[in-house]
C-alpha cells in the first residue's frame, strides 16, 4: 500500500488537465471529480504552453498552474504532477516547445543530447522552484512527481533519466516521491524505469487486460516491499483522430475493470476523469507505420470520460464508476453537482469579409523570407498556423506536373498571372502528407511567367513515437515536371494560439464596416476566405458552434481561437464554447474557411456535442475508420 500520514492509503485519482479547461471552470471540474470519489488529480505540465517563445515564460490564464494547485489544496485533493519534459497527452509535440526544432545541429529530443538537456534544465530551473512550495512535505497537495512519460516505449537512454532525477532532486529534495509510468511489458519497464528505490515505477495498460499479472511484473522493477500496485493511466475512453468514428467504451465494462483493481487493494488513476478541449492549435497527432501515415487529433478531447467535455456528469459512465469507487472510498462521497446549463443561441449568419490572399499580400512585407529552396515553418519563426510559399515558373505548352515529396501537413495549390491583379488565383488542388500525389497545373494565358502559391497548414505535431521531430511546412524540394523549382518567397501567417493576445488579422475581420466587406468574385469558393458574423445574447451560458455543412478551417469567438473544424472529415461537427468566452450583448464569430463554405453561410449555436459528421469516404477515413468501441 501507499502510506499517508502514517496510515495506509489507496490512490483513486483521475487526470484533469488545467490547460484543457477554462480557468474559471477549474474549481467546477475539480468538484465534479471529487464527487466521483477521487482523492487525487493527475495533470501534465505542457512546456510549450508555458514557454511559447524561447525565454518568454507564461504562468497566467490557462497557464496559471499555481492557481490550479491552490484549488486542489482547497478541495483536499492530492496532486500527481507530470512535468515531463515530455508529456505525450495528444498535445502538440508531446508538450515540447516547437522552437526546439529550430536549433542547429538538430537536437535529439528525449535524450542525453547536451543541447537538449541544457534547454530542459533552464525550463525546470524555472518550473520546479515554483511548484516546490506546493509539495506535500511543504504543506501542499503534490504527493508525487513523474519523471518523463512512458519513456520505455520510446528509448533506453538511462543517462537521460538519471539526469532528470538528479535535476528534480536538486529542486524538490529527497522527500518527494518521484515516479515513472510505462506500459505493462517487461521490455518497456526495463527501458523506462530506474532500478532501486530512488524512483517508484508505475504501470499503464489497456482497459480489459488482466491487471494483476502486470502488477506482479511491476514488483520486479521496484524495491522489495515498495511496489504498491498502481495503474497510473486507467483508460476510461480513448482518443479520436479526424476521419475516424468517435471512440467509445462501455460504462459497465469500464467500471468492472476498475473494480478488479480496487477490490484487491490496488490503486488507479482514471485517464481521463475529465478530458476537456484542445483549444487553439495545441491538438497533437499520431502516425502509423511511417511518418506519412499521419493521424491528427480532434479539437475535442472529450475522451468519452465520465466528466464530459462541457462538464456534464449526468451519464451512465460517471454513475457506474462512482458506484464502484463508493465501495472502496475511505470517506463518504460528496454530492454530485448538477450539469451546467447550456443554451442553443440559434443561427448565426456570416458574411464573406475577405479573401486570405488579400489580407496577407506579400508586397512590401518585412516578414517575407526569400530563399533558393523552401524552408520549414519553424526555421523562419512560425510555430503554429499556416505558411504561404510563392515562386514563379515558365509553363509548358499544355500543363505541368507539380510534386512535393515531403509536405507537413496539407498544401493547397493556386496559380495566377502576376500582371493580372484583377483576377483571383486559380485553385489547382491539394497535396497532403497522408495522400501525397503529384497534381497537374493547367496553363494560364499569362503574358510571361506563372505565379505559384502553396498554402501549407500545420495540423498538429506528432506527440508520440519515433517521428516526434515533426517540423512543418515544405520539407523537401518542389519539383515541376521532374526538375527542382528555385527562388522562393515565404510568408508566415500567424493567428493567435490559446492564451495569446489578439491577432490583428482576426481583429480586422470581426470589425463592422471592414474594408473587405462583400469582396468581388464571390463564387471563387475554393479560395480560403474569412467569414464573420455577430450574435446577441442576454443570458451567458456554455454553447457549441455547429459547423455541419462547412468544410475545413479554424474558428474564433470574440477573437479567441476555439480550435480547428473539419466536418467534411468528421466525426466532430461542433466546437465547444465555454461561457467565459462569451459576453452579455454582442458577440462575434470569425472563421477561416479553407475550402468551399456552407452555401447559406450559417453557423448554428447548439446546446450539445455532435460527433456524427464525415463519412467513410472522408479525407482521412478510407483506410482508418477504426474508432475504439468496447462494451
Amino acid at each position: 500500500m501507499f502510506w499517508k500520514d502514517g496510515k495506509p492509503f489507496r490512490i483513486i485519482g483521475g487526470d484533469l488537465h488545467y490547460f484543457r479547461v477554462h480557468p474559471e471552470y477549474w474549481e467546477d471540474r475539480l468538484l465534479r471529480a471529487k464527487a466521483l470519489g477521487l482523492n487525487a488529480i493527475q495533470t501534465y505540465v505542457p512546456w510549450n504552453l508555458h514557454e511559447p517563445k524561447q525565454g518568454h515564460l507564461v504562468f497566467e490564464g490557462f497557464a496559471d498552474i499555481l492557481l490550479f494547485l491552490k484549488l486542489c489544496k482547497k478541495l483536499d485533493l492530492l496532486v500527481l504532477l507530470r512535468p515531463g519534459p515530455y508529456i505525450c497527452g495528444e498535445w502538440d509535440l508531446g508538450g515540447f516547445p516547437p522552437w526546439l526544432l529550430t536549433k542547429e545541429p538538430a537536437v535529439r529530443l528525449r535524450s542525453s543530447d547536451p543541447a537538449f538537456l541544457d534547454s530542459v534544465e533552464k525550463w525546470w530551473n524555472v518550473l520546479l522552484p515554483k511548484i516546490s512550495p506546493f509539495l506535500y512535505s511543504n504543506g501542499g497537495p503534490i504527493a508525487m512527481v513523474q519523471v518523463e512519460n512512458e519513456y520505455g516505449s520510446y528509448g533506453d537512454d538511462k543517462a537521460y533519466l538519471h539526469y532528470l532525477v538528479k535535476l528534480a532532486r536538486r529542486h524538490l529534495g529527497d522527500d518527494t516521491i518521484l515516479y515513472t509510468t510505462d506500459g505493462g511489458t517487461r521490455e518497456t519497464l526495463h527501458k523506462g524505469t530506474i532500478p532501486g528505490d530512488v524512483v517508484f515505477s508505475a504501470v499503464d495498460f489497456s482497459t480489459g487486460e488482466e491487471p494483476w499479472a502486470i502488477f506482479k511484473l511491476q514488483k520486479e522493477f521496484n524495491a522489495p516491499g515498495k511496489s504498491p500496485p498502481l495503474s497510473a493511466e486507467f483508460y476510461t475512453g480513448w482518443l479520436t483522430h479526424w476521419g475516424e468514428n468517435i471512440a467509445s467504451t462501455g460504462a459497465q465494462f469500464t467500471a468492472t475493470n476498475l473494480e478488479n483493481i480496487l477490490s484487491k487493494n490496488g490503486s488507479a488513476v482514471l485517464y481521463m476523469a475529465h478530458g476537456g478541449s484542445n483549444f487553439g492549435f495545441y491538438s497533437g497527432a499520431n502516425t502509423g507505420s511511417n511518418e506519412s501515415d499521419y493521424q491528427p487529433d480532434l479539437t475535442s478531447y472529450d475522451y468519452d470520460a465520465p466528466i464530459r467535455e462541457s462538464g456534464d456528469v449526468d451519464n451512465e459512465k460517471y454513475e457506474a464508476l462512482r458506484r464502484v469507487i463508493a465501495k472502496y472510498s475511505a470517506e463518504p462521497l460528496a454530492s454530485v453537482p448538477p450539469n451546467n446549463e447550456r443554451i442553443a443561441y440559434g443561427q448565426i449568419k456570416l458574411d464573406r469579409v475577405s479573401y486570405l490572399f488579400d489580407t496577407i499580400s506579400m508586397k512590401g512585407r518585412a516578414d517575407v523570407v526569400e530563399s533558393a529552396n523552401p524552408i520549414a515553418m519553424e526555421v523562419i519563426g512560425q510555430m503554429f498556423g499556416f505558411i504561404l510559399y510563392s515562386s514563379q515558373y515558365t509553363p509548358k505548352d499544355d500543363k505541368s506536373i507539380l510534386s512535393i515529396p515531403k509536405v507537413h501537413d496539407r498544401a493547397q495549390v493556386f496559380i495566377s498571372c502576376p500582371k493580372d491583379s484583377e483576377k483571383r488565383p486559380t485553385y489547382v488542388g491539394v497535396i497532403a502528407r497522408w495522400s501525397n500525389k503529384p497534381i497537374y497545373l493547367p496553363r494560364l494565358k499569362c503574358e510571361s511567367e506563372t505565379k505559384l502559391y502553396i498554402l501549407v497548414e500545420n495540423m498538429g505535431r506528432i506527440n508520440y513515437g519515433k517521428y516526434i521531430f515533426d517540423r512543418k511546412g515544405i520539407l523537401s524540394a518542389v519539383y515541376l515536371d521532374g526538375n527542382p523549382l528555385y527562388h522562393w518567397e515565404m510568408l508566415p501567417i500567424a493567428f493567435q494560439n490559446l492564451n495569446e493576445a489578439r491577432n490583428p488579422i482576426i481583429l480586422k475581420q470581426s470589425m463592422n464596416g471592414s474594408s473587405y466587406k462583400n469582396p468581388k468574385n464571390k463564387n471563387n469558393i475554393h479560395e480560403p476566405a474569412f467569414y464573420a458574423g455577430h450574435f446577441t445574447i442576454d443570458k451567458v451560458r456554455d454553447t457549441y458552434l455547429s459547423f455541419r455543412g462547412w468544410s475545413k478551417g479554424i474558428a474564433f469567438v470574440n477573437d479567441i481561437n476555439i480550435g480547428r473544424f473539419w466536418p467534411s472529415a468528421g466525426p466532430q461537427c461542433n466546437l465547444y464554447v465555454p461561457a467565459p468566452f462569451l459576453r452579455q450583448g454582442d458577440n462575434n464569430v470569425v472563421i477561416l474557411e479553407l475550402e468551399p463554405p456552407k452555401p447559406d453561410l450559417v453557423v448554428s449555436s447548439a446546446d450539445g456535442p455532435d460527433f456524427t459528421c464525415g463519412s467513410k469516404s472522408s479525407k482521412l477515413g478510407k483506410s482508418r475508420r477504426q474508432g475504439v468501441l468496447i462494451s
